[in-house]
């Protein structure tokens, strides 16, 4: 009998495999040919082993969790890690309005507003409209005539209901919701007798819990529905015979809600006068949104449900290392990150023990808001080990600019601006790559040169140069100390200076606009910071306006400002900033710690220039136009601070 390969799975080789056992066999001679009774007896059983091995090799694959492709069973491996996965979230939007109760009389002490729809969206916003609801009722007073409903949080969704009686007598009885699409941070239960009902908290472990906490456990079951269970007398209250158990919920769209900021008000108000409760009919003043739509998710994927399930086991729900609070923070905390960055303070020169520093792209916006930071950090209190201080910075972006020069063959395309076109827009699918737009990204030099290469035909060839900067925000018309750091040690192109540019700015005591730019030490390892003026943005005749304003760090990328009265600058979403760029050392440009990497195509440059030799037209290369790898250009970035540039 020959070796049998008993890895192959294709029905070709199985069928293949079986011919080659009978070939060994002399009493069979029919099976090679294809009309005949055995090779049909052959077909039938190589697609009998191939589905065999195909439901034996899934089986196995489904049996780890890495492996695993079926939600449902995704579901039940993080679940034996103790992983609940993460549900649809609801968009949450703030509104005020006021009621004028003057038409009531007598006049009510306070007005209460329900639970359920608040407001409503019209179908302007994506061609869909949304409702928004609360789950518990909020009562304001009546104080002279007006009762001030302010900063009403609403979440985007319809509130449903669920009863259920416990019965003992069914050891079979579940409690699941049947819909989909449930926020179960948005779960509010009530369970007890008829006259006594006690509120029941969710609770994602077995800490601080006793025989008598009145608390709800969650865990995901078939097609993204959730269970609901209780305590066993033990670790939390035990459910009694004929108590009651009423659930409400909200069943949301997710994500989609994200950025509505006009709503109509649809709630209902009521008040109580005498012992009957009546509802508001006038006097609602219409809804001021305080806070868009935001922070609405989609379930968790399966993709999700694999990288973070491990990491939040291993970390056994507390905050140590970096690797914790990077696993955490987007699995359990803030969902809208889109990428983080976790480092210890003893990293930092000079060290900052007993801090870890903690950097958060979100998924919609740029920056956290202050309220959002807040709240992460009291969070994060539950698995922080005590004596660590965690503190949450501002997004800081590492911008790579661009400037190409592309040689291209003018007999293979109609024109320099189709290939600047199709560059741009190739450029412009890189710089939303994975390997950006995230802390720890690498602008990889040599593959976006290839981009470049090819992207059409015609080009022969590229230059390109790299320069890295930072926008440093401004605090205008007060002395301040700035320094920024760029993670990518800076390249030093003359000892003359001028090495980085920056953008205009107006110092307190000078009216024109002066730039920033260096003059390396004879160590080229560090250097001193000057101001100069220029009487236009392209000239090369620089007048130094006032030495020795700070200082740089080639070596680790750090620029340093005394303390500045800066009193305007450049303007960038209503903030003063100042744009600071320097050529980097090495052209694979890094994101380390808390700077979050971006390819800034707006501010890139890719020119066309016919390739004279493989054109024809100038075979010989007598008037070939070569381009600088080192070219420095303008001594400053962009234009004035003014609409006009004073000259001197």
């Amino acid at each position: 009998m020959p070796l049998v390969n008993f890895s192959n799975l294709d029905f070709d080789q199985v069928k293949t495999t079986l011919k080659d056992y009978l070939r060994a066999n002399s009493k069979f001679t029919d099976y090679d040919f294809d009309g005949s009774n055995l090779s049909t007896i052959l077909d039938l059983l190589a697609y009998n082993t191939y589905i065999t091995s195909y439901n034996a090799n899934m089986v196995t694959n489904e049996v780890f969790i890495d492996s695993a492709t079926l939600r449902e069973n995704v579901v039940s491996l993080a679940r034996n890690i103790g992983y609940l996965p993460r549900s649809r979230t609801a968009s949450r939007a703030s509104v005020s309005f006021f009621v004028d109760t003057s038409n009531i009389n007598p006049r009510p002490s306070t007005l209460t507003l329900q639970p359920g729809p608040i407001a409503a969206t019209s179908a302007s916003f994506g061609n869909q409209s949304f409702i928004f609801s609360i789950l518990e009722p909020i009562t304001r007073p009546v104080i002279d005539g007006i009762a001030q409903f302010n900063d009403i949080v609403i979440y985007e969704g319809t509130v449903l209901k669920q009863n259920y009686t416990y019965s003992s007598q069914n050891p079979n009885q579940r409690f699941i919701l049947p819909n989909i699409g449930v926020d179960t941070t948005l779960i509010s239960i009530k369970a007890g007798t008829t006259n006594q009902k006690f509120k029941y908290s969710y609770q994602d472990d077995l800490f601080d819990i006793d025989n008598d906490s009145k608390v709800f456990y969650l865990q995901e079951v078939n097609d993204e529905r959730y269970e609901i269970f209780f305590g066993d007398g033990v670790f939390g209250r035990k459910l009694q015979e004929g108590e009651e158990i009423d659930i409400s919920y909200i069943v949301s769209n997710g994500e989609t809600a994200n950025g509505v900021n006009q709503f109509t008000f649809s709630g209902q108000i009521t008040y109580i006068q005498g012992n009957n409760s009546h509802t508001v009919s006038s006097g609602i003043s219409l809804l001021t949104t305080g806070a868009s739509g935001s922070g609405g998710e989609d379930i968790e994927g399966v993709d999700s449900i694999k990288k973070f399930a491990p990491r939040i086991y291993s970390s056994q729900n507390r905050a140590l290392t970096a690797n914790d609070y990077e696993s955490l923070i987007p699995a359990k905390i803030y969902p809208e990150t889109e990428s983080i960055s976790v480092f210890g303070g003893e990293e930092l020169v000079p060290p900052q023990y007993g801090k870890v520093f903690i950097s958060i792209k979100p998924r919609f916006g740029d920056f956290l808001p202050n309220l959002i930071k807040e709240q992460i950090k009291l969070k994060l209190k539950k698995y922080a080990v005590a004596g660590i201080v965690p503190e949450i910075l501002d997004l800081k972006y590492l911008y790579v600019e661009i400037d190409s020069k592309m040689y291209y063959n003018s007999n293979l395309v109609s024109s320099g601006e189709e290939v600047s076109s199709i560059v741009s827009n190739n450029a412009a699918k890189y710089a939303d790559s994975s390997d950006l737009n995230k802390y720890g990204a690498r602008f990889k030099y040599s593959k976006f040169l290839n981009i470049i290469d090819q992207s059409q035909e015609s080009i022969t060839s590229n230059i390109t140069t790299v320069q890295i900067r930072r926008d440093l925000r401004l605090v205008t018309n007060a002395f301040a100390e700035y320094s920024v750091g760029f993670g990518n040690a800076f390249y030093i192109k003359s000892m003359s200076g001028y090495n980085i540019k920056s953008s205009a700015i107006r110092v307190s005591g000078i009216d024109y606009d002066v730039y920033l730019s260096d003059i390396p030490d004879s160590n080229a390892e560090t250097g001193r910071l000057f101001l100069f003026s220029v009487p236009s943005v392209n000239s090369t005749s620089p007048s130094i306006i006032r030495r020795n304003v700070g200082y740089i760090n080639y070596t680790k990328g750090i620029v340093t400002l005394n303390p500045i009265n800066i009193t305007s600058g450049k303007l960038k979403d209503g903030q003063a900033i100042l744009e600071i760029s320097a050529c980097p050392k090495s052209n694979d440009v890094i994101g380390l710690q808390d700077l979050y990497l971006q390819l800034d195509t707006s501010n890139s440059k890719f020119e066309p220039i016919v390739d004279e030799i493989s054109s024809g037209l100038d075979p010989a290369a007598s008037n070939y136009i070569v381009s600088s790898s080192y070219q420095n250009g303008a001594l400053v970035r962009g234009e004035s601070t003014s609409s006009t540039t004073t000259a001197y």
